[in-house]
């Protein structure tokens, strides 16, 4: 045989690394991280809120406006509807306003001690926005809880339990619905012209502006009512109402609060355009910023600041609400988080 036709020598085998392998890498990856962070919706709602200007900036001002609501004389010690005086009739008054004696009060500019100037009763203007705030709170908040409480409890009644019940109470809440709660409200305040209080007045706005809240919650029930959680719940014995209340209702509040953080915004407008329309508080018992907006119609050449600043308060405080329940209402939608 000869040197070329002897057979090839093997070729030498390739080196192979193996990496050490103890079973740890696939038990960390199934590994439950118990030091993470819990997450829910209301949490993740709270982490959004916390990292914005916009929901700082209207609670500062929220809490600003109660401040005001709660302690008018911090921030002034004339009287807003009792001090009114037409003209400066002794030296003590003179001396206070540094105007002579007899000068008119009535449509005046800004003095010492009266930053605002004065209205043409001869009232303080920044003692009566001041003093007004109270007023303008109250009904927003008597209104809000009021839509909340009548609104939750019809929708997630006629959502959960369905049939006959729902077809009864959407159908009352679509009559209330047909009809615009300020005209009602102006109906039913003309009806108590002598007995109108910030409890009347709220009745007439609460009273015809909860079905839109109703609504709301009635679909988030209908969504939530078919989750696995709920049908769980129902297997282990709970009844429908328990249920309800304990499950289903705090999984579809969300979008209440934010109508209600709104709708308190709304309450303080309607208040305010049933006291320019002289069927809300009377003005000589109640501050509000309506009836002083009404009275300054007169004198808003002469002298505009005694409609331009209740204005701008007024303006102020339903921003601030209305800012807030934005911000709310984009923490809570993860949606609208994932896209910013």
């Amino acid at each position: 045989m000869s040197r070329s036709d002897a057979p090839a020598a093997p070729a030498p085998a390739a080196e192979r690394f193996v990496a050490d392998f103890t079973g740890d890498e696939l038990g960390a990856v199934d590994e439950v991280r118990v030091s993470e962070k819990r997450s829910n919706l209301w949490l993740d709602a709270w982490r959004d809120l916390r990292g914005r200007w916009m929901f700082w900036a209207s609670a500062a001002m929220i809490l600003f406006i109660v401040f005001v609501a709660l302690f008018p004389t911090a921030f002034t010690q004339v009287p807003p509807n009792d001090g009114c005086i037409l003209s400066v009739q002794n030296q003590t008054q003179a001396d206070e306003l540094g105007v002579p004696i007899g000068t008119k009060i009535s449509d005046h500019g800004p003095l010492p001690g009266h930053p605002l100037g004065f209205t043409k009763q001869g009232c303080d203007v920044f003692s009566r926005i001041v003093h007004g705030t109270s007023t303008s709170l109250s009904v927003g908040i008597i209104v809000s809880i009021m839509v909340a409480v009548i609104g939750i409890v019809i929708g997630a009644f006629a959502g959960f339990f369905g049939g006959w019940l729902d077809s009864v109470l959407m159908r009352f809440g679509d009559i209330v619905f047909a009809i615009p709660y300020v005209l009602a409200a102006v109906v039913v305040m003309s009806m108590f012209l002598h007995d109108r209080n910030i409890w009347v007045i709220s009745l007439a706005i609460g009273a015809f502006s909860w079905p839109s809240t109703a609504r709301i919650l009635r679909s988030e029930v209908l969504r939530v009512k078919n989750s696995d959680f709920v049908m769980a719940s129902t297997a282990l014995g709970l009844s429908r109402v328990r249920t309800m209340l304990a499950h289903v209702l705090p999984n579809s509040i969300a979008p209440v609060i934010v109508v209600t953080t709104i709708g308190l915004a709304g309450a303080i407008t309607a208040e305010a355009t049933l006291s320019f329309l002289g069927v809300g508080l009377p003005n000589n018992i109640f501050m509000s910023w309506g009836n002083d907006i009404s009275a300054a119609q007169t004198s808003l050449r002469t002298n505009p600041a005694a409609l331009i600043y209740p204005s701008i308060a007024l303006s102020l405080t339903v921003l601030a609400f209305i800012v807030m329940g934005e911000a709310v209402r984009d923490a809570l939608d993860p949606r609208a988080r994932a896209s910013r």
